[in-house]
């Protein structure tokens, strides 16, 4: 097997022209405390990261490099990773049914890539849209007509250089899919026909390779159910982020049964789950005014690092060239979590931490890599269905991995490669149910580092503020709400005796 670090080092770019968290017992006034900061964070649970003392090595770890991608399940990249609970172990899962809760005698075609799907769709318009665009949207001929009731290799039909549709998930959707933990819905509710049963052996692409050689985390569940706008909230806040006076447009609509009479991004109590873009940074020209997020003030995770002095940046790809007005066509406004933050607004000491991606290489290569970095690709490059393809993804993630390797930081690093949310994919194994949020459905997550496990596979139960755990326990900060506090800390993917 190649080494990684052979990969190349070129930017993480397009030239310029493209530019369970763990279930437990109610315990203890800290965690239910900090279940009420910044509202939407959940219910208390057992404190992990707080209380618990720290491995004797985790201060070996000087840096934290998180890679966080788009819209892949785990059993739809990692189903068939050995040693991993993936498909062979789903013969028990429920078969799909239909909108009437009938067995699906055979599987409808998967349909074709949406007319104009794009980031850059205003939020209204794509919110509202859905249900019509699949109604209206043609079968994809490279798939049989029909498929049998379980899942397909897309690899059999469509290589992962190509482009697939998007199966889209939204906060009640999700919800709807996993229809109380049995996982059968995902073909009815998401209108894309059989795609999502669809799946890629990833131990065939770069990362799959990587997460053979490192630890891969078989049960990370992400933390919210829908979108990757609260899904990077999450990551960030640990919290679902409020919206209390947001104008009828942008408004969820339920029936008295619950049912959805109309989509849109804001719960009827007033709470952001769905795409909506922010007032005070970059966001699509066309959007309208008082469809855009207020300043949010709600704490996170980079408020902690900087009142602590702890050196920080959000890398995001395309990043300097939507903040000077002309967007890559394929940059994603709604992946820029800090953005929205009235602390990161332009002009605050805080801007300075939200950085183009093209700033980590010149920090690595100066060896002056931050203690915590998060690193978002651009559109071409985040695996997200509709408009992006696996296998760019997969080959520049892994560069920059590589790139890392190569630098002075690697002998003190830890990186953690995840996805925002399942992106309207099938996953067999139920996600713990912990608040009205989450957890969403399983996703993928690699942890590469000179102290991670190597050839491993961790079967402990996380989700996505489990990074948020590992963050604050390495650098001693308080949690941000009761969902991180109660987080496993992904400990059980390393091995601090010796770097390896």
């Amino acid at each position: 097997m190649s080494d990684p670090r052979d990969a190349s080092r070129s930017g993480w770019r397009r030239p310029p022209a493209r530019v369970a968290v763990v279930l437990a017992l109610l315990a203890g006034v800290l965690a239910a405390l900090l279940a009420t900061l910044g509202g939407g964070g959940g219910s208390a649970q057992t404190v992990h990261n707080a209380a618990s003392p720290s491995p004797a090595g985790l201060r070996r770890i000087k840096h934290i490099v998180v890679v966080y991608l788009e819209n892949w399940s785990f059993d739809s990249l990692y189903g068939r990773f050995p040693g991993a609970d993936g498909l062979a172990l789903a013969a028990s899962t429920p078969k799909q049914v239909d909108a009437h809760g009938r067995v699906y005698a055979a599987l409808p075609q998967p349909l074709a890539i949406a007319p104009g799907n794009k980031p850059t769709n205003p939020a209204a318009a794509e919110n509202s849209a859905i249900a019509k665009r699949a109604a209206t949207r043609p079968a994809d001929a490279r798939f049989p007509a029909v498929l049998a009731n379980a899942p397909f290799p897309l690899f059999r039909y469509v290589p992962p250089q190509d482009k697939i549709a998007d199966p889209g998930v939204h906060f009640y959707q999700e919800q709807a899919e996993i229809d109380g933990g049995k996982m059968d819905r995902f073909v009815a509710t998401g209108k894309s026909g059989a795609l999502p049963l669809g799946f890629y052996d990833a131990s065939t692409l770069p990362l799959g390779r990587l997460a053979a050689q490192y630890t891969l985390l078989d049960h990370f569940f992400h933390a919210a159910y829908g979108v990757s706008l609260l899904n990077h909230f999450w990551l960030i806040s640990a919290a679902t982020p409020r919206w209390p006076n947001a104008p009828d447009a942008v408004r969820i609509k339920l029936a008295p049964d619950g049912k959805r009479l109309r989509d849109g991004a804001v719960t009827p109590d007033g709470y952001l789950v769905n795409t909506a873009y922010s007032s005070i940074g970059p966001h699509p020209a066309q959007t309208k005014l008082d469809e855009l997020v207020p300043p949010l003030r709600n704490p996170t995770i980079g408020d902690r690092l900087s009142a602590k002095g702890i050196s920080w940046a959000w890398y995001s790809g395309g990043w300097d060239a939507a903040r000077a007005g002309h967007p890559d066509p394929l940059f994603q406004f709604n992946h820029q979590p800090f953005a929205y933050f009235a602390n990161y607004a332009p002009g605050t000491p805080g801007a300075a931490h939200l950085q183009d991606v093209t700033a980590l290489d010149r920090a690595l290569a100066s060896g002056t890599l931050p203690a915590v970095s998060f690193v978002k690709p651009d559109g071409a490059d985040n695996e997200h269905p509709g408009y992006a393809n696996l296998f760019a993804g997969e080959t520049q993630a892994a560069a920059l991995i590589g790139r890392i390797m190569h630098s002075s930081a690697w002998p003190s690093t830890a990186i953690i490669v995840t996805y925002d949310e399942n992106g309207g994919f099938w996953d067999h194994v139920s996600p713990p149910k912990l608040d009205r949020w989450g957890d969403g459905t399983r996703v993928p997550a690699i942890v590469i580092s000179p102290f991670a496990k190597r050839h491993f596979v961790d079967h402990t139960t996380y989700d996505t503020t489990s990074v948020l755990a590992l963050i604050e326990k390495r650098f001693g900060l308080q949690p941000l709400s009761g969902r991180d506090a109660a987080a496993a800390p992904l400990l059980q993917a390393f091995s601090f005796g010796a770097a390896g």
